[in-house]
């Protein structure tokens, strides 16, 4: 896991991959239940799963979920969240459309999900053990962030984000090259920085 402290925001970013995820559906069922319970049960249930969870394929680089979590920081600032929570935020913002609804479905946990990209934002003055709060909810191996090139479906990310047509790609014709997939990374971590300058 790893820490970024932003000090504009007193806020911290714990980001974690997970790989080999076992309990994709569990988690989303958890998190539907979650939203919908009342009283103090309700309360810790949401806390439970307080957590972004990122369908890591979909993931071209640790800056491209990054840049999603600092605008979504910033929005938190401002109190113009599109979304109720700063996680979601950070999903809606990984979209190409505003749509929440197919953000959450395309970017978020489903039942397939073998590898999870798992952020948690907190004050700068709290100290809690989010690793472990992490582990709880999370069936799967817990790996070091330099993972996710071996994990990345770049032709996906290719089509959520309609790059096939776009002609830094198409010239380059073999779809492992990493020149390829370093101009994809770059046209998706711009997408995101100015996704709420354009929505």
């Amino acid at each position: 896991m790893e820490t970024i402290t932003y000090n504009n925001f007193e806020a911290k970013v714990h980001l974690a991959l997970f790989t080999s995820v076992e309990n994709g559906k569990e988690i989303r069922e958890r998190i539907i239940k979650a939203s919908t319970a009342e009283g103090a049960e309700g309360d810790a249930a949401r806390e439970a799963v307080n957590f972004a969870f990122v369908d890591a394929k979909l993931i071209a680089s640790p800056r491209h979920l990054l840049t999603a979590t600092y605008q979504s920081l910033l929005a938190e600032s401002q109190e113009s969240l599109k979304t109720k929570t700063v996680h979601s935020e950070i999903i809606w913002s990984l979209n190409p459309t505003s749509n929440i609804t197919e953000a959450l479905r395309r970017f978020g946990v489903n039942d397939n999900s073998s590898t999870l990209l798992v952020v948690r934002v907190v004050k700068s003055s709290e100290n809690l053990d989010v690793e472990k709060n992490m582990k709880e909810v999370v069936q799967g191996n817990l790996v070091p962030l330099s993972e996710l090139e071996n994990v990345t479906d770049w032709s996906l990310i290719s089509k959520y984000y309609k790059l096939n047509s776009e002609v830094a790609v198409t010239g380059l014709k073999n779809p492992n090259d990493t020149k390829r997939h370093k101009i994809i990374e770059e046209l998706v971590t711009s997408f995101v920085a100015m996704k709420s300058v354009s929505s």
